[in-house]
């Protein structure tokens, strides 16, 4: 762990190197005047928008719409099969894919797409009533439900080296996220220019706005962020049980407890014997015996984990191995014979069929070793995952 003490907060880091934009965003948290304690860097850390991805803020009477961004609750979930990974067959794994009619990629919508029909769950019946920008959702919402997205979202199948088959699946909130993040980011601008508050002056949707937590912005906030991120587990739910019949189609098995692991959210919690509001945009939970994910890149390992509960990061780890360059730049920079061949030479059914796929290509990301490395203090290995197959938007 580094640690930064220029500022009017210290900043701990948990990784060798970071970006400017990434450590000016962490200097600019580790001076607002309701940080609590410090800021902590996770090793997975890059720019985002206001706040650093990888990064987790604890504040004092106060929630920053920015700080948790526009995929509220996107996260993981996975399950271990009772497969085991040296009988598993190629040609059984490809019946489980499938194309546009059958298995994996026809079960579930990727990218843009959402499912033809409403799909049920018991949460549209009791959305919050108060919330404008939720009822507005509601209705494109009951077929999103279920649905992967795009960007770094993903179905993988895996082995472990446990000895069995693994699923795991990395998907959000869809638009309900997108649409309550906006929408109180700009009331939390609106109000802080109104206050005239200390905080840097925002650009465009940028910034850190902030909604004081006892008041009606704050809570209304609180409660659309939490509606988001029932939604979002429950989409994940939908779709490892689809992924679980297809499974079932072509071989008789059976698979473990779900394991589910949230990032971009803001929770209470008590730290250094305080009550606060504690923000992790692209980090998750890693407190003592909690079971984590943390994925790698496309065609690289993932783990499974398990929390050491250290304080210094607010009990928390990374989220992944995080980028080393933008989309933009990964499209014209990486090149895509030589990306595919890494997929292509470790027998993976992988998403990289274009130049245009190359922005979730492996040379875009860290390297997943370095960064569980790093985080060595934070989480502890139980089970390294390597890629089979992989299905993204």
């Amino acid at each position: 762990m580094q640690v930064i003490s220029t500022e009017k907060r210290p900043i701990k880091m948990w990784l060798n190197e970071i970006e400017d934009g990434a450590l000016n965003q962490a200097k600019v948290l580790a001076n607002l005047p309701f940080t609590f304690g410090h800021v902590a860097i996770m090793p997975d850390s890059h720019q985002g928008y206001g706040m650093p991805i990888g990064g987790v803020l604890a504040t004092k009477d106060v929630v920053i719409p920015n700080a948790v961004g526009v995929d509220i609750r996107c996260g993981m979930v996975t399950t271990c099969s009772n497969i085991k990974a040296d009988e598993f067959d190629t040609e059984v794994l490809k019946k489980i894919l499938g194309d546009s009619k059958s298995g994996i990629r026809a079960a579930i919508p990727v990218g843009k797409n959402h499912h033809k029909t409403n799909k049920e769950w018991s949460g549209f019946d009791s959305a919050p009533s108060g919330i404008t920008v939720i009822n507005e959702q509601l209705n494109s919402a009951r077929r999103q439900i279920g649905s992967l997205g795009g960007g770094n979202h993903f179905i993988e199948i895996q082995k472990g080296n446990d000895g069995f088959i693994w699923i795991m699946l990395h998907s959000g909130s869809r638009n309900f996220g997108y649409r309550i993040a906006k929408a109180y980011n700009k009331i939390a601008q609106d109000l802080c220019k109104k206050w005239f508050s200390n905080i840097p002056e925002p650009k465009g949707e940028d910034g850190l706005a902030f909604l004081p937590i006892d008041s009606q912005e704050g809570q209304d906030y609180l409660v659309a962020m939490n509606y988001a991120l029932d939604f979002a587990l429950a989409s994940r739910l939908h779709m490892i049980e689809a992924v679980k019949a297809e499974f079932l189609k072509h071989i008789d098995c059976t698979f473990g407890e779900v394991i589910n692991k949230n990032h971009n959210l803001a929770t209470m919690e008590n730290h250094f014997g305080k009550n606060v509001m504690v923000h992790r945009k692209g980090a998750t939970s890693a407190r003592l015996g909690e079971m984590g994910i943390i994925p790698g890149s496309q065609g690289t390992h993932s783990y499974i984990v398990e929390g050491k509960e250290n304080r210094d990061s607010f009990c928390s780890c990374s989220h992944g191995a995080g980028r080393k360059m933008s989309r933009k730049k990964a499209q014209n920079e990486l090149n895509f014979d030589e990306e595919k061949a890494k997929l292509d030479s470790q027998g993976i059914l992988h998403a990289i069929r274009s130049k245009d796929d190359l922005d979730e290509a492996s040379g875009a990301y860290k390297d997943i070793g370095e960064v569980m490395a790093n985080q060595s203090d934070l989480v502890e290995i139980k089970v390294e995952l390597s890629p089979l197959a992989v299905v993204k938007g």
